[in-house]
Parts: structure tokens; C-alpha cells; sequence
């Protein structure tokens, strides 16, 4: 299942959410400010970032700056209880699956959230001839409808 860590002026987090729905994409939605971010969760988003603190946390954040908070020298533990106290210097939207990651809005990486059987299903759709094509549909469609959207 797809999550996204959202906040609600972000015009970024309002284009992912509209693409998801748009391409019957089920997901679930994290706000940063109403949620309280789970030491499990800010782990896992510091494991698959590929570039640690820099691709999930604005260094240009007003409260880094102000405060001259040096993250490089935090333990994991200080990390993740600042960024639970300081959610705002999060970068967003933050989407993450099991097998992908991604910060921002980016039209082209975001089709990478696709899932394989609606790829299949594109690709039967533009042949000839497909039986799997109803069964594919009706079995994505159901599992979207469980997810609650």
C-alpha cells in the first residue's frame, strides 16, 4: 500500500493525492502536523532515503536555521524525536510503497507508483486481443474498493 506524508497547504502533496486518484491509485495519507509520526515510520523513511537527512529534511527550515541545529551530529534517537517535535521540516510529500520511495512531485518518477497489474492491463488494452484483461480489471478494482477509496 502506498503512503503518503502530506501536509495541507502543500500544493506538491495536493498534485501526488489528485495523480493517485486520478489512476485509481489506492493510498494512504499521513498529515504531518495532525498525525504523530511513529519512531517505526521516520526509521524506514531514513533507511530508504538514499541520501540520509538531505532527501527527507529541509535544511533550509526555519527552525534549522534559527536554531543552528547541526542534524549530522544528532544521534538516530535525537533525529527521530526532533523530527516528531518539528514535523514541518519534513520535505513533501513523501511517498514510499514497499518496493519504492520518493520525494516531491515529479510527473515522470511518480508513474513508477503504477502498480504491475495495471501496467499489464495498459498493455492488454492496447493489443488485439487479451482475455486476462477482465479478470486483471475486476481483480484490481476490488482490491482498490477494499482499501477504503
Amino acid at each position: 500500500m502506498i503512503r503518503i506524508y502530506t501536509a495541507p497547504s502543500c500544493a506538491s502533496c495536493r498534485k501526488v493525492k489528485s495523480w493517485l486518484r486520478d489512476h485509481q491509485i489506492p493510498y494512504v495519507e499521513k498529515n504531518i502536523f495532525s498525525t504523530l509520526l511513529r519512531e517505526s515510520e521516520l526509521r524506514e523513511l531514513l533507511e530508504r532515503s538514499e541520501n540520509g537527512t538531505d532527501d527527507i529534511i529541509s535544511k533550509r527550515s526555519k527552525i534549522i536555521k534559527e536554531n543552528k541545529i547541526d542534524l549530522d551530529e544528532m544521534s538516530i534517537s535525537d533525529l527521530i524525536h526532533f523530527i516528531q517535535e518539528n514535523p514541518s521540516i519534513l520535505k513533501r510529500p513523501i511517498i514510499i510503497d514497499e518496493r519504492r520511495f520518493q520525494v516531491g512531485y515529479n510527473v515522470e518518477e511518480i508513474r513508477a507508483f503504477i502498480p504491475r497489474e495495471l501496467r499489464r492491463l495498459q498493455e492488454c488494452s492496447n493489443s488485439d486481443f487479451c482475455p486476462q484483461f477482465t479478470n486483471i480489471k475486476k481483480d484490481y478494482y476490488d482490491e482498490y474498493k477494499k482499501a477504503g477509496n
